[in-house]
Protein backbone atom coordinates (compact mmCIF):
# COMPACT_ATOMS: atom_id res chain seq x y z
CA UNK A 1 0.00 0.00 0.00
CA UNK A 2 0.97 3.65 -0.81
CA UNK A 3 -0.12 5.76 1.47
CA UNK A 4 -0.78 9.82 1.89
CA UNK A 5 -2.64 12.83 2.01
CA UNK A 6 -3.73 15.62 -1.13
CA UNK A 7 -5.32 19.13 -0.78
CA UNK A 8 -4.14 22.76 0.00
CA UNK A 9 -1.51 23.46 2.43
CA UNK A 10 -3.88 22.77 5.65
CA UNK A 11 -6.68 21.24 4.45
CA UNK A 12 -4.64 17.69 3.32
CA UNK A 13 -6.73 14.37 3.49
CA UNK A 14 -6.00 10.71 4.07
CA UNK A 15 -5.56 8.80 0.86
CA UNK A 16 -4.23 5.93 -0.76
CA UNK A 17 -2.56 5.72 -4.42
CA UNK A 18 -3.20 3.49 -6.88
CA UNK A 19 -0.33 4.71 -8.90
CA UNK A 20 1.32 8.03 -10.20
CA UNK A 21 -1.77 9.01 -11.64
CA UNK A 22 -4.94 7.78 -9.22
CA UNK A 23 -5.88 6.91 -5.59
CA UNK A 24 -8.78 6.45 -3.42
CA UNK A 25 -9.53 8.70 -0.39
CA UNK A 26 -9.79 6.99 2.73
CA UNK A 27 -11.37 10.20 4.56
CA UNK A 28 -13.95 8.43 5.76
CA UNK A 29 -12.16 5.93 7.14
CA UNK A 30 -9.62 7.70 9.18
CA UNK A 31 -9.31 10.89 10.35
CA UNK A 32 -5.80 11.55 8.66
CA UNK A 33 -2.26 9.51 8.36
CA UNK A 34 -1.09 11.07 12.11
CA UNK A 35 0.46 9.78 14.91
CA UNK A 36 -3.11 8.96 16.45
CA UNK A 37 -4.73 7.90 13.74
CA UNK A 38 -1.85 5.13 13.09
CA UNK A 39 -1.77 4.45 16.70
CA UNK A 40 -5.04 3.38 16.69
CA UNK A 41 -4.62 0.99 13.60
CA UNK A 42 -5.64 3.64 10.31
CA UNK A 43 -2.97 0.87 8.45
CA UNK A 44 -5.16 -2.08 9.26
CA UNK A 45 -8.47 -0.42 8.76
CA UNK A 46 -7.78 0.99 5.21
CA UNK A 47 -5.74 -2.45 4.18
CA UNK A 48 -9.08 -4.49 5.05
CA UNK A 49 -11.52 -1.81 3.30
CA UNK A 50 -12.94 -2.56 -0.14
CA UNK A 51 -11.33 0.17 -2.31
CA UNK A 52 -13.96 -0.42 -4.78
CA UNK A 53 -16.09 1.22 -2.22
CA UNK A 54 -14.25 4.71 -1.95
CA UNK A 55 -14.24 7.87 -3.65
CA UNK A 56 -11.63 7.51 -6.61
CA UNK A 57 -9.57 10.56 -7.38
CA UNK A 58 -7.31 12.01 -10.28
CA UNK A 59 -3.72 12.99 -8.57
CA UNK A 60 -3.23 15.51 -11.09
CA UNK A 61 -6.37 17.62 -9.46
CA UNK A 62 -4.76 18.22 -6.43
CA UNK A 63 -1.62 19.44 -4.58
CA UNK A 64 0.22 16.05 -2.95
CA UNK A 65 1.22 16.89 0.41
CA UNK A 66 3.80 15.19 3.26
CA UNK A 67 2.03 11.78 3.28
CA UNK A 68 2.36 12.24 6.98
CA UNK A 69 -0.01 15.07 8.92
CA UNK A 70 3.45 16.60 10.86
CA UNK A 71 5.32 13.87 12.52
CA UNK A 72 5.83 13.54 15.90
CA UNK A 73 10.11 13.89 15.63
CA UNK A 74 12.02 13.88 12.81
CA UNK A 75 15.32 11.98 13.67
CA UNK A 76 17.97 12.40 11.30
CA UNK A 77 21.74 10.18 11.11
CA UNK A 78 24.89 11.67 9.86
CA UNK A 79 27.55 10.84 7.83
CA UNK A 80 26.07 7.38 7.02
CA UNK A 81 27.20 6.79 4.28
CA UNK A 82 31.03 5.71 3.55
CA UNK A 83 31.66 7.93 0.53
CA UNK A 84 29.56 10.88 2.00
CA UNK A 85 31.83 10.77 5.16
CA UNK A 86 34.97 10.84 3.19
CA UNK A 87 33.73 13.73 0.77
CA UNK A 88 33.43 15.71 3.83
CA UNK A 89 37.05 14.71 5.21
CA UNK A 90 35.07 12.67 8.71
CA UNK A 91 35.91 9.93 10.00
CA UNK A 92 33.84 6.27 9.35
CA UNK A 93 31.55 6.74 12.23
CA UNK A 94 31.56 3.89 15.18
CA UNK A 95 28.21 4.61 16.08
CA UNK A 96 25.41 6.53 14.13
CA UNK A 97 25.48 10.36 14.58
CA UNK A 98 22.12 11.73 15.82
CA UNK A 99 20.58 15.05 15.54
CA UNK A 100 16.80 16.04 15.29
CA UNK A 101 15.14 18.38 13.06
CA UNK A 102 11.55 20.25 13.68
CA UNK A 103 8.91 18.71 12.13
CA UNK A 104 7.65 21.91 11.36
CA UNK A 105 9.98 22.03 8.61
CA UNK A 106 8.33 19.27 6.76
CA UNK A 107 6.80 20.48 3.38
CA UNK A 108 5.08 18.59 0.17
CA UNK A 109 6.78 16.76 -2.30
CA UNK A 110 6.49 19.16 -4.85
CA UNK A 111 6.33 22.39 -2.77
CA UNK A 112 9.23 25.02 -2.23
CA UNK A 113 12.03 25.12 -0.69
CA UNK A 114 12.56 28.83 0.94
CA UNK A 115 16.66 29.75 0.75
CA UNK A 116 17.17 31.83 4.34
CA UNK A 117 17.78 35.30 4.31
CA UNK A 118 21.57 35.85 3.40
CA UNK A 119 22.14 32.26 2.96
CA UNK A 120 24.71 31.33 0.47
CA UNK A 121 25.53 27.79 2.01
CA UNK A 122 22.02 25.83 1.54
CA UNK A 123 22.43 21.67 0.46
CA UNK A 124 20.18 19.50 -0.63
CA UNK A 125 20.88 15.90 0.61
CA UNK A 126 18.61 12.88 -0.72
CA UNK A 127 17.28 10.39 1.89
CA UNK A 128 15.63 7.47 2.34
CA UNK A 129 13.31 7.78 5.19
CA UNK A 130 11.45 5.08 7.73
CA UNK A 131 8.11 5.91 8.76
CA UNK A 132 7.31 3.99 11.93
CA UNK A 133 4.38 2.29 12.65
CA UNK A 134 4.00 1.20 16.33
CA UNK A 135 5.42 2.33 19.42
CA UNK A 136 8.70 0.85 19.87
CA UNK A 137 11.12 1.56 22.95
CA UNK A 138 14.30 -0.24 23.71
CA UNK A 139 13.97 -3.11 21.02
CA UNK A 140 15.82 -5.99 22.26
CA UNK A 141 16.84 -6.66 18.95
CA UNK A 142 16.90 -5.88 15.52
CA UNK A 143 13.93 -7.68 14.13
CA UNK A 144 11.67 -6.63 16.77
CA UNK A 145 12.61 -3.18 15.79
CA UNK A 146 12.24 -3.39 12.33
CA UNK A 147 8.72 -4.90 12.63
CA UNK A 148 7.82 -1.17 14.33
CA UNK A 149 8.31 0.10 10.84
CA UNK A 150 5.06 1.15 8.96
CA UNK A 151 7.14 1.87 5.40
CA UNK A 152 9.31 4.08 3.92
CA UNK A 153 9.52 7.56 2.08
CA UNK A 154 11.83 9.95 0.61
CA UNK A 155 13.00 13.19 1.93
CA UNK A 156 15.06 15.91 1.33
CA UNK A 157 17.69 16.39 4.38
CA UNK A 158 18.02 20.58 2.83
CA UNK A 159 20.59 21.82 5.05
CA UNK A 160 22.36 25.69 5.73
CA UNK A 161 26.13 24.70 6.07
CA UNK A 162 27.16 27.72 7.15
CA UNK A 163 24.47 27.49 11.22
CA UNK A 164 25.30 23.75 10.93
CA UNK A 165 29.05 24.35 11.04
CA UNK A 166 30.74 27.40 11.45
CA UNK A 167 27.45 29.21 14.28
CA UNK A 168 28.34 26.87 17.42
CA UNK A 169 27.02 24.64 18.81
CA UNK A 170 24.82 21.15 17.09
CA UNK A 171 24.27 20.26 13.91
CA UNK A 172 20.16 20.94 14.40
CA UNK A 173 20.26 24.68 13.79
CA UNK A 174 21.26 24.00 10.29
CA UNK A 175 18.43 21.62 9.69
CA UNK A 176 14.94 23.18 10.41
CA UNK A 177 14.55 26.12 8.57
CA UNK A 178 10.90 26.25 7.00
CA UNK A 179 10.92 24.26 4.21
CA UNK A 180 13.80 22.54 5.10
CA UNK A 181 12.56 18.81 4.63
CA UNK A 182 10.17 17.80 1.08
CA UNK A 183 8.64 14.44 2.44
CA UNK A 184 6.68 12.13 -0.22
CA UNK A 185 5.17 11.30 -2.74
CA UNK A 186 3.65 9.02 -0.36
CA UNK A 187 4.73 5.87 2.41
CA UNK A 188 5.33 2.47 0.71
CA UNK A 189 4.58 0.32 3.15
CA UNK A 190 5.50 -3.11 1.16
CA UNK A 191 8.93 -1.97 -0.04
CA UNK A 192 11.20 -5.08 -1.15
CA UNK A 193 14.65 -4.66 0.53
CA UNK A 194 15.40 -1.27 1.70
CA UNK A 195 19.42 -1.77 1.39
CA UNK A 196 19.28 -2.17 -2.34
CA UNK A 197 17.76 0.81 -4.20
CA UNK A 198 19.55 3.27 -6.30
CA UNK A 199 18.85 6.78 -4.82
CA UNK A 200 19.57 10.43 -6.97
CA UNK A 201 19.63 13.94 -6.40
CA UNK A 202 19.37 16.28 -9.63
CA UNK A 203 19.90 20.48 -9.47
CA UNK A 204 18.72 21.38 -12.90
CA UNK A 205 18.89 18.51 -14.34
CA UNK A 206 22.53 17.57 -13.77
CA UNK A 207 23.20 14.96 -11.61
CA UNK A 208 24.72 15.89 -8.25
CA UNK A 209 23.81 12.60 -5.96
CA UNK A 210 23.58 8.89 -6.83
CA UNK A 211 24.05 6.17 -4.81
CA UNK A 212 22.70 3.31 -3.84
CA UNK A 213 21.18 2.50 -0.25
CA UNK A 214 23.96 -0.65 0.15
CA UNK A 215 26.57 2.35 0.71
CA UNK A 216 25.11 2.78 4.17
CA UNK A 217 27.44 2.42 6.90
CA UNK A 218 24.69 1.20 9.37
CA UNK A 219 21.76 -0.22 7.73
CA UNK A 220 18.43 0.70 8.50
CA UNK A 221 17.18 -2.33 10.49
CA UNK A 222 20.81 -1.24 12.81
CA UNK A 223 19.35 2.74 12.86
CA UNK A 224 15.75 2.09 13.75
CA UNK A 225 17.31 -0.29 16.81
CA UNK A 226 19.69 2.01 18.02
CA UNK A 227 17.38 5.14 18.09
CA UNK A 228 15.16 2.86 19.97
CA UNK A 229 17.64 2.98 22.57
CA UNK A 230 18.16 6.24 23.29
CA UNK A 231 14.37 7.50 22.57
CA UNK A 232 10.79 6.61 22.54
CA UNK A 233 9.34 6.09 18.93
CA UNK A 234 5.92 6.24 18.38
CA UNK A 235 3.87 5.83 15.30
CA UNK A 236 4.47 8.06 12.75
CA UNK A 237 8.11 9.36 13.70
CA UNK A 238 10.60 9.47 11.36
CA UNK A 239 13.98 8.44 10.49
CA UNK A 240 15.92 10.08 7.96
CA UNK A 241 18.75 7.59 6.96
CA UNK A 242 21.66 9.64 5.88
CA UNK A 243 22.80 11.13 2.52
CA UNK A 244 25.11 9.33 0.11
CA UNK A 245 27.94 11.49 -1.80
CA UNK A 246 27.93 14.37 -4.06
CA UNK A 247 26.04 17.42 -1.89
CA UNK A 248 27.39 20.96 -2.62
CA UNK A 249 29.72 21.03 0.28
CA UNK A 250 31.95 18.19 -0.95
CA UNK A 251 32.56 19.66 -4.13
CA UNK A 252 36.05 21.27 -4.88
CA UNK A 253 33.99 24.51 -5.94
CA UNK A 254 30.64 24.20 -4.11
CA UNK A 255 27.33 25.16 -5.82
CA UNK A 256 24.59 25.84 -3.14
CA UNK A 257 21.42 25.77 -3.86
CA UNK A 258 20.34 29.14 -5.04
CA UNK A 259 16.85 30.67 -6.16
CA UNK A 260 15.30 29.65 -9.23
CA UNK A 261 16.66 26.00 -8.91
CA UNK A 262 14.83 23.04 -9.56
CA UNK A 263 15.81 20.01 -7.31
CA UNK A 264 14.81 16.43 -7.99
CA UNK A 265 14.94 13.91 -5.48
CA UNK A 266 14.50 9.64 -6.87
CA UNK A 267 14.78 6.74 -4.59
CA UNK A 268 13.97 3.57 -6.78
CA UNK A 269 10.43 2.54 -6.20
CA UNK A 270 9.21 5.12 -4.05
CA UNK A 271 9.41 7.56 -6.99
CA UNK A 272 10.38 11.18 -7.25
CA UNK A 273 9.93 14.44 -5.69
CA UNK A 274 10.65 18.04 -7.56
CA UNK A 275 11.03 21.28 -5.34
CA UNK A 276 11.97 24.71 -6.75
CA UNK A 277 14.19 27.25 -4.60
CA UNK A 278 13.02 30.63 -4.08
CA UNK A 279 14.28 33.46 -2.10
CA UNK A 280 12.58 34.17 1.68
CA UNK A 281 10.09 36.83 1.20
CA UNK A 282 10.40 38.91 4.67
Amino acid sequence: MKFGRLGDVGQEFPVVFRDGQTAVSVADLIPDWSREALMAGAIDTVTTADPGALPHLTVADYRIGPPLKRPGKIIAIGLNYRLHAEETGAKIPTEPVVFTKSPDCVVGPFDQIKIPPGSAHTDYEVELAVVIGRHLSYAANEAEAMAAVAGYTISQDISEREWQKDRGGTWDKGKSFPTFNPMGPWVDTELPDPQQLELSTTVNGEVRQHSTTSDMIFPVSHLVYYVSQCMELFPGDVINTGTPSGVAMGMPTPAYLRAGDEVESFIENLGKMRNTCVDTVL
